[in-house]
């Protein structure tokens, strides 16, 4: 059987630039997602043209927008950097540039040339679950999201916030919280 062999982390988007090369449907998609998920991303997109509602989005967050072909100076001072452009070779190039830099790259619809993968993603309050097929099916991640988002409850930040300050209210070492903590939360998952 094949597994899931990705390192899930989440990242403090508003730390980190962000490059989107392209100003299509798809560079328009993960400009959504990455907004709805971390409104204060710094972002700048780079396409010869642009959509009306990419236009319109990038009013509502930190993004820049540059009509302009890709070209290599537009990866100095991003960390990571997603390419959407239809045109496969300026993809790969994108691609052969942050390998060169060191630098995270994905590219859209194309596992082989991907660091990592924009998965589904439930949030509700401090609570944020992500959801990775591997990059084999979004839509098998859109599906386990839509899942997700109807079973956690609305209220779920009310209990992170409550067994936070439940936490800072016991006494010993690490091991002896986790111990308390895991015993108190033991009925989340008991039937």
């Amino acid at each position: 059987m094949e597994r899931n062999n990705l390192y899930p982390i989440f990242l403090k988007a508003k730390n980190l630039n962000f490059l989107i090369v392209g100003g299509g449907f798809v560079a328009e998609e993960k400009l959504t997602f990455l907004l709805k998920s971390s409104p204060d991303a710094k972002v700048i997109m780079v396409s010869p043209m642009f959509r009306k509602r990419t236009i319109a989005l990038a009013k509502k967050g930190c993004v820049t927008l540059i009509e302009d072909v890709y070209n290599k100076k537009y990866l100095e001072g991003r960390h990571i950097v997603v390419a959407t452009t239809d045109i496969p070779e300026v993809n790969v190039q994108v691609w052969k540039d942050c390998r060169a830099l060191s630098k995270l790259v994905n590219v859209a619809d194309n596992p082989p040339y991907c660091d990592f993968y924009m998965g589904g993603i439930v949030t509700k309050g401090n609570v944020k679950v992500a959801i990775s097929t591997n990059g084999k099916s979004p839509t098998t991640a859109k599906r386990l999201r839509q899942f997700f988002e109807e079973v956690i409850p609305e209220n779920i930040d009310d209990l992170v916030k409550n067994l936070n300050k439940y936490r800072k209210t016991i006494k010993g070492d690490f091991e002896e919280k986790v111990e308390k903590l895991n015993e108190f939360t033991k009925s989340l998952v008991e039937n």
